[in-house]
């Protein structure tokens, strides 16, 4: 379905509903810029550290496309398990679809990331999640996430970021906005959208996006695509 959630004036903050995850592929492909790249890196990315008896997590795995795109390319690897965990029962539910009409084995999980414990395994990602979680629990969640990672393996995530330079920032909006354009929303749905995120969604720049996983014990880490104020991170451990 289309996205045309925010083409009538808001009336809450914005979240993860069944309004949102009936077009939330859609939104995807036109709010993320080279969205399908970003999977496709990912997912190479991923592979690289995936090993035979190995588990992948996607944290906040929305409708399920990044695992269902590692699943298609995993064909010579054996008895890999793959878990995708959100707090979104609408979601999950398109994501259940989704995995069956592509024949994928995915284990999915919903609750709060926090609430559950975590297998060792080779590759966790989280793709424009962290961004969702407030920051004083962020750090918690990275600290969790690196201790159940097996050594050599590698966290691959996902995230909008900002600069602390004020102008640079409002050209990166700019544009974003200009991009936003080309995939047909309107200036109103994209005020609307801005507004409803507001408190929501807390960039980090790329410099707290570091020291975070440094912090938490990794020993790499480094970005592997960028567009303007979006970026795909890698942390090996």
């Amino acid at each position: 379905m289309k996205d045309n959630i925010f083409d009538k004036p808001i009336t809450k903050q914005f979240e993860f509903d069944e309004d949102v995850a009936s077009v939330f592929d859609d939104m995807l492909s036109r709010s993320v810029p080279f969205y399908d790249e970003m999977l496709k890196l990912t997912t190479s990315f991923a592979l690289k550290y995936l090993n035979n008896n190995g588990t992948v997590y996607d944290l906040g795995c929305s409708t399920a496309s990044t695992l269902i795109n590692i699943s298609n390319h995993i064909k010579d690897k054996q008895n890999i398990t793959l878990v995708g965990i959100d707090t979104s029962h609408a979601m999950l539910n398109r994501a259940s679809q989704k995995a069956k009409a592509y024949g994928c084995d995915i284990k999915f999980i919903e609750d709060d990331i926090f609430n559950v414990g975590f297998e060792k395994s080779n590759v966790i990602i989280s793709n424009y999640t962290l961004q969702f979680i407030r920051p004083l629990q962020r750090e918690k969640l990275i600290k969790k996430i690196y201790d159940s990672l097996e050594e050599g393996s590698v966290f691959i995530f996902s995230e909008k970021v900002i600069t602390d330079e004020n102008i640079l920032n409002k050209q990166f909006i700019d544009e974003y906005y200009k991009f936003k354009k080309t995939q047909g929303y309107s200036e109103f749905e994209i005020a609307q959208k801005r507004e409803a995120l507001e408190n929501v969604l807390i960039p980090y720049t790329y410099e707290e996006n570091k020291r975070m996983i440094l912090d938490a014990g990794f020993k790499h880490f480094d970005c592997i695509f960028k567009w303007i104020n979006f970026s795909t991170f890698i942390a090996i451990k």
